[in-house]
């Protein structure tokens, strides 16, 4: 069926089903009406109705993952300034189950404590329940561990192992939702089936209505629920399903009748939504920061508005992808596959940085910018301002200068990393199969037999996704799925090959997201020949403990050109009095993660400052203690650390961002050629 075939049978069926709610509606007493809270769509009206009123709401996009817990209510003030009704945001699967079985739902995961402060600053809330949620998190929010139960799995599909573990989810997320809807005293007016599916290859139409009677068993008949899908004709085909009203998104448009006719073709009545309007967009290492023109967003944002549309701005704060928690895209295209074909230097595979700043209105740290005040100033004219002040940006301070001192090298620390020792395996194994889910693996094997003197291949173009070659320890190349994937080098009996390999982040978009194991997922040659019997240890870096090295440690790592033994490299950040948001310059480092040792530890998250275009990481106050606890500055660099001698490093903590630069490129690099994946806007 055409989609204009379809508009011409949905207002048929439309005008007998708004005659009927007419009809109920005013046989119904006003003062019944009253005493209910609820939330609908008036069709006739091309509107929301909200306790029986209309309602268009403004709303902005934040993801309580991405924020310390400690800042919720700073963030959601800040945006009940601006102007917003409401709040959308995200629910990570792979972030309340990283094990299978396993939940966790307290402290910064704790959504629900996120949702009642919502309400109590005064906003409302648009729920993305997923299970599939994109926003460049790992893996798009599904939890690694599906790759264990079924590598070969295709997601988001009437796939029988796939579905089992999303009805598990659902099951168990669906009823904390419940008792927050709007029907029920809660601020959530909307929930959201799936997201984009329509961009996604597989268009399942059953899958998509199982999912909706998922969210119907659960939340009821009265929840309202909604789809989001580019805004094109194409992407509503296989993303729309009955029941659940079609929303679109797209960016800047000068034109809204024209964005929104997809929107019609769907919904030929009822109100008209934005559900992704892009003040900003995402970054990948590699490529300049992304940037939305601010007049050109307020302009558009004015016309939507007085056009009467509903818009929730994608993102208003995006954050930090702290820790690993960050994700990947993959370039599937047909114009990359040429590329690819044809020898050009081009990187399919790109991991999004640290920093999820995304050019917001608020910065990755919440501060105020230019565009949240003209953002603001266009809200202003269509709905009076919350009276009260904008509440003030947290405080940053430049700590200055920490000598930092090469502590151990991965061998080192390995006992501390894997406490509970190596797995022997006679292939490698994918990090998936050993319960590694994010992080490190070393792949480990020493070579026996009859070995020539001359060169030859050893061959790792299994590698997910950027790998170091150790020979007894020594650093002899980088690795990367998107390039070097071979060496040539001789290798003597009983000489240990050691392979440390980093999971930059599971791809999340696309059908690339099917193909998603991390570590070494083929088997290693040397001269053509398989490399049996290997002992797999997984690390956590987290378990690293500067004390507990004392005296173990080598004199300075293995050096070898310009790179270096991965390390640990510590020092101690001296607090005068209470801490503040501060920011760490890795100019001179090479690649790694940074983490803060203090009451507790945190995994700050990846620096690759070479690369860019993140130079500075964002370090939150509540990742800091006051004195005369100390925090411990710990780098984890694999690369090149810039020491003098072992004692002779240094970071430094400023009170400004640096995300769009790339400070210098160490010449053992090869240049980097990147992707962006485009979102549709219509001018």
């Amino acid at each position: 069926m055409t989609s204009k075939m379809a508009a011409v049978e949905w207002r048929w069926r439309l005008s007998f089903l708004l005659f009927c709610s007419l009809y109920c509606l005013m046989s119904i007493p006003q003062s019944s009406q009253a005493q209910n809270r609820t939330f609908e769509i008036d069709y006739l009206g091309n509107t929301f109705v909200k306790d029986g009123k209309s309602f268009r709401y403004i709303s902005g996009s934040i993801h309580y993952m991405r924020v310390p817990k400690e800042y919720w209510k700073d963030r959601l003030m800040k945006m009940y300034a601006a102007g917003l009704d409401a709040v959308q945001f995200y629910i990570p699967w792979n972030f309340h189950e990283p094990e299978k079985g396993q939940y966790d739902f307290d402290g910064q995961k704790d959504f629900v404590q996120f949702i009642k402060t919502a309400q109590e600053v005064g906003l409302l809330v648009l729920l993305r329940a997923g299970p599939y949620i994109c926003g460049e998190w790992d893996f798009g929010g599904f939890p690694a561990w599906l790759l264990k139960e079924d590598p070969m799995m295709v997601f988001r599909k009437m796939e029988p192992t796939y579905i089992k573990y999303v009805d598990i989810w659902m099951d168990k997320l669906l009823p904390m939702l419940t008792p927050l809807l709007y029907e029920n005293g809660g601020p959530v007016l909307m929930v959201q089936i799936e997201n984009e599916y329509g961009s996604y290859f597989a268009c399942d139409h059953d899958y998509m209505a199982h999912l909706r009677d998922k969210a119907r068993e659960h939340l009821g008949p009265r929840a309202l629920l909604y789809t989001t899908d580019g805004g094109a004709d194409s992407f509503l085909k296989c993303g729309t399903v009955a029941g659940a009203y079609a929303t679109v998104d797209f960016g800047n448009t000068l034109n809204p009748q024209k964005a929104f006719q997809p929107q019609r073709d769907y919904e030929p009545f009822g109100p008209l939504v934005n559900s992704e309007f892009y003040p900003g967009w995402l970054d990948h290492w590699g490529y300049p920061h992304s940037t939305v023109n601010l007049d050109i967003f307020s302009k558009a944002l004015d016309m939507l508005l007085d056009y009467g549309a509903n818009v929730n701005m994608y993102m208003f704060e995006g954050g930090t992808n702290f820790g690993f928690w960050n994700g990947a895209d993959y370039d599937a295209s047909s114009n990359a596959k040429k590329l690819i074909n044809s020898g050009a230097n081009y990187a399919p595979f790109q991991a999004v940085p640290t920093s999820y700043d995304y050019d917001a209105p608020m910065s990755e740290a919440g501060d105020i910018t230019d565009k949240y005040i003209a953002i603001r100033q266009v809200i202003s004219k269509y709905k009076q301002l919350p009276d009260m002040p904008i509440p003030q940006n947290t405080t940053k301070t430049a700590y200055g200068k920490v000598e930092m001192s090469f502590m151990a090298t991965y061998q080192d620390a390995l006992e501390t990393l894997c406490p509970k020792g190596p797995i022997k395996s006679q292939y490698p194994l994918t990090m998936e199969a050993i319960s590694q889910y994010q992080g490190f693996v070393l792949y480990r094997h020493t070579l026996l037999g009859d070995t020539p003197s001359e060169p030859k291949t050893l061959d790792l173009s299994g590698v997910r996704d950027r790998a170091y070659l150790m020979i007894n320890q020594v650093p002899q190349g980088v690795f990367d799925r998107n390039g070097q994937q071979t060496i040539n080098i001789t290798l003597k009996v009983n000489q240990t090959i050691d392979i440390l390999v980093e999971n930059m982040g599971h791809i999340g978009f696309g059908s690339e997201m099917n193909n998603n194991s991390k570590g070494l997922i083929k088997n290693v040659t040397f001269g053509g020949s398989l490399l049996t019997g290997w002992l797999i240890y997984p690390l956590t870096i987290e378990n690293f403990k500067p004390a507990s090295l004392t005296g173990i440690y080598r004199d300075k790592p293995f050096v070898n050109g310009n790179l270096t033994t991965p390390s640990f490299y510590v020092g101690k950040l001296h607090i005068p009095k209470t801490p503040t948001d501060t920011y760490l310059d890795m100019s001179n480092w090479g690649k790694g993660q940074h983490l803060i040792m203090s009451s507790s530890m945190f995994n700050v998250g990846r620096y690759w400052p070479y690369v860019g275009p993140q130079v500075r990481l964002y370090v939150p106050k509540p990742f800091l203690a006051p004195p005369p606890t100390i925090n411990y500055v710990i780098m984890f660099e694999l690369e090149h650390a810039p020491c003098d001698s072992p004692d002779k490093c240094t970071v430094e903590f400023v009170d400004q961002p640096l995300i769009n630069a790339t400070p210098h490129k160490p010449n053992f690099q090869r240049e980097e050629t990147t992707f962006s994946r485009k979102k549709i806007s219509v001018l």
